[in-house]
């Protein structure tokens, strides 16, 4: 069997394995809700309500029928695409999270892009002299940068740059003077294609901290696979036979080496589309980012059911997505991996 069919084969198994894992991430979370301390009811109308009124609410969300009812009744509707209605706001789940969803996705896309930037240039920056002075530097920075705590850090850059020395506001999305624009959502994207460089700015010096910060804490995942794979690179057998034919070492850096050292980095990428959720978390808390992580944290903090679950699906649904595209971008990429 030639290679594109068992590129085929494995691109089905994955497509075919993604429900199955979709079904049992909403399964868990349907089910730690229910087990977690806590009342919807609680939450909405407060302890001191009657009876009466708590079973009347409790018979409005459907919290009157048994576990697997409810359970039927969530898989029944999140297979017609309904992810709910949300118990605080009676706003659908869908709408909440597609106007949520593109500020996340902004922020991410924003501080993976500095991540990797970050990340590339301290792991490659020791290769000329390893175990030197730079190469050391370069290792604490990447081990420093993955050990900071994600709430320190943004609260120590909020009062540098921020506070102190007001470049960059200390939270919010867009500027409260300026109108948001309308169109996709992306204040960025929707700012360029109307020509409004107003807009666009406004949105840019929103989000530009928010995004360091959290391209700066996931840097050192980038930093240090570099590093480990190109001094794997640099010691295989065809990398000495380059050396041997007098090829010199910046070509052989650059054209045998960096090469197949990034092949890895695709992977990483699409791992850390996973950890972008629970690290923009804080990060979106601490600058006031109205995002999908934001609004996760209210939902809980609220026993909102169907909002807690409507998010994780559709973030599950993303990062197995993402997990995905990944997947095969490297096996077309790497031809020596098997399938």
């Amino acid at each position: 069997m030639d290679r594109s069919n068992k590129l085929l084969r494995y691109l089905a198994s994955r497509l075919l394995l993604a429900p199955v894992m979709l079904w049992l991430i909403s399964s868990l979370v349907f089910l730690l809700l229910r087990v977690a301390p806590g009342d919807p009811v609680d939450a909405l109308l407060g302890s001191r309500a009657s009876a009466a009124a708590r079973e009347q609410l409790r018979q409005q969300l459907g919290l009157d029928q048994s576990l697997p009812m409810q359970y039927l009744d969530f898989l029944g509707d999140l297979l017609k695409g309904d992810l709910g209605t949300s118990m605080v706001s009676a706003k659908s789940v869908g709408a909440i999270v597609r106007d949520a969803l593109p500020a996340s996705i902004e922020l991410g896309f924003a501080a993976l892009i500095i991540a990797i930037v970050l990340g590339l240039i301290a792991g490659f920056s020791g290769i000329a002299k390893p175990e030197g002075k730079i190469d050391l530097a370069g290792r604490l920075y990447g081990i420093g940068t993955y050990a900071l705590p994600s709430f320190w850090a943004a609260m120590v850059l909020q009062l540098i740059f921020a506070v102190g020395l007001g470049w960059f506001p200390v939270g919010g999305r867009f500027p409260p003077t300026l109108v948001p624009p309308s169109g996709t959502g992306f204040y960025l994207l929707d700012g360029v294609l109307q020509g409004n460089w107003q807009v666009v700015s406004g949105a840019l010096r929103h989000l530009a901290l928010p995004a360091f910060t959290l391209g700066l804490l996931l840097s050192g995942i980038f930093d240090n696979a570099l590093r480990l794979n190109l001094r794997r690179v640099l010691r295989s057998d065809y990398v000495e036979a380059a050396r041997s034919r007098g090829i010199s070492e910046t070509q052989v850096v650059l054209r045998h080496g960096l090469p197949n050292a990034l092949l890895p980095m695709l992977t990483i990428a699409g791992i850390t589309v996973a950890s972008l959720v629970g690290g923009a978390l804080l990060i979106e808390v601490i600058f006031s980012w109205p995002g999908i992580a934001n609004q996760l944290q209210e939902a809980i903090n609220r026993r909102d059911y169907p909002l807690v679950q409507g998010i994780v699906v559709v973030v599950a649904a993303l990062v197995v997505l993402v997990s995905l595209v990944v997947d095969v971008l490297v096996a077309l990429l790497d031809p020596r991996l098997n399938f």
